[in-house]
């Protein structure tokens, strides 16, 4: 373990350049300059983070990074951590750390600053805390999941579902003492405090993460899964090589004083499943079962070198599967011809932003406001635009849309990604500017991305703003 950590942070260091800037990473970095207590899709936490990175240094992209390397080596240290809780030694440790650096979901989340990643440290600590509740530690303990609670929260809402069920789960199978103590109610004083802030902001501008919610649970999110999908995902979330060791991990700890947590994973599934959640939402249980399994795996191999040394040939496969498809290991110039974009839907989304900009201000006409379909582009041209004299761009998207609409003097607007039909209700007179080109054939969000050139509004901006807003 004390050699797979640092290896695994390094891996994600040395890689995370080699494309560029996710669309969220974009958004984040956008949302940090207009810092909030809240915004209609997101907690304040990851816009700070981005704030306080591009402070750092504006320009560099491993550094906005640091902090989503920082949380994704939690996610292994814990799930070694785990298994010495679950009662493994130095071997199951090194195999349930080995197996969480080797992931698809860790790899994937730990290499872009995102919400995901965060949310993974947020859960695997949480799960470590309980364990340790559960094997009878010091009740004031109960004050730290109450704040990586709700720090979590203030990262992403999600986490309030798996903390939920897991409370629902120690409820129904025990041990039911462990809630028998003023610390417990003093955690979820201190999770309330710390996630008050929030909440006040989303009930003062009318609970957008809700219509949000039901935005991408009705698909209209680029990662959104079908009922199948969901399924199917959850044996490639960590490599399908994995399967058999969480799966043995969870009914493992079925079998066990644990029991709560393999129950919390079923009434997760079932929950997300009914909820149309993307299949990811469930990937904060998989280290806690992979850790179960590494104890009874361990335990099974005992000093038979041979027998670890397949076992370890097959994590470092699934782990070199895992950055092949998930992290940026390929030439960007061989990514289109490659099944990476197919499979990993995010790659596509870090490629092309810079030469993206360019061809919008080539398409610009002097003096006119620019609109963009979505906070990806409208984050592109805020990050880039400074070198072309592009002005700060308008969006109905998300937060967009909550900054403002173009001002009402503007007659002409240069509109990106939105389609020849929706322009034409915007403008009396339309325009062709061209398409998007990324130059590398590769099948993008942006990729023949539509421009035109609108003019004479049919109505003031300021009017047919609330038209324009769109959540997902």
């Amino acid at each position: 373990m004390t050699v797979i950590v640092p290896v695994f942070a390094l891996v994600l260091l040395i890689t995370t350049t080699r494309y560029g800037y996710h669309r969220d990473e974009l958004y984040f970095l956008a949302a940090g300059r207009r810092l909030d207590w809240g915004y209609p899709d997101q907690p304040p936490l990851t816009p700070a983070l981005a704030r306080l990175m591009s402070a750092i240094d504006p320009d560099a992209l491993w550094v906005l990074r640091l902090p989503a390397i920082a949380a994704a080596t939690v996610v292994v240290v814990c799930a070694g951590l785990m298994a010495k809780e679950l009662g493994g030694g130095r071997g199951a440790r090194a195999l349930a750390a080995g197996a969480v650096a080797g992931a698809a979901l860790v790899q994937a989340a730990g290499h872009q600053l995102g919400t995901s990643v965060v949310d993974l440290a947020a859960w695997s600590v949480i799960c470590l805390l309980i364990l340790k509740l559960l094997r009878g530690a010091d009740p004031r303990w109960w004050l730290a999941v109450g704040a990586v609670t709700g720090l979590g929260v203030q990262n992403k809402v999600l986490l309030v579902v798996p903390v939920g069920a897991l409370v629902v789960a120690l409820l129904l199978t025990g041990p039911r003492k462990v809630f028998a103590t003023r610390y417990f109610a003093m955690a979820i004083g201190l999770a309330a405090v710390l996630v008050a802030p929030y909440l006040w902001w989303q009930a003062a501008n009318g609970w957008p993460q809700w219509a949000l919610s039901r935005a991408i649970a009705g698909g209209s999110s680029g990662t959104s899964d079908s009922p199948i999908m969901f399924v199917l995902l959850q044996f490639g979330l960590f490599g399908p090589l994995l399967v058999p060791l969480w799966g043995y991990g969870l009914w493992r700890l079925w079998h066990s004083r644990y029991r709560a947590f393999a129950l919390a994973y079923g009434l997760l599934f079932v929950v997300f499943l009914a909820a149309g959640g993307k299949a990811y939402y469930l990937g904060g249980m998989y280290p806690i079962l992979l850790a179960a399994g590494s104890v009874g795996l361990a335990s099974a191999l005992g000093d038979r070198g041979k027998r670890w040394a397949a076992v370890g040939s097959a994590l470092v496969l699934n782990a070199a599967l895992s950055a092949v498809l998930f992290l940026p290991v390929l030439p960007v110039t061989q990514l289109a011809d490659s099944p990476v974009p197919a499979v990993n839907y995010d790659a596509g989304e870090t490629v092309g932003w810079p030469g993206f900009v360019a061809q919008v201000a080539a398409a610009r006409p002097p003096g006119a406001a620019v609109l963009t379909a979505n906070y990806g582009e409208a984050g592109a041209i805020e990050r880039y635009g400074a070198e072309y004299g592009l002005p700060t761009p308008y969006s109905g998207h998300n937060a967009y849309w909550w900054w403002g609409p173009p001002p009402d003097t503007a007659t002409t607007v240069l509109t990106v990604g939105l389609d020849h039909t929706r322009v034409t209700t915007l403008c009396a007179v339309v325009e062709p500017a061209g398409t998007i080109d990324n130059g590398l054939d590769l099948d993008n969000d942006e990729q023949g991305a539509p421009m035109f050139v609108c003019r004479d509004p049919h109505q003031p901006w300021s009017i047919r703003w609330p038209h324009l807003r769109t959540l997902g």
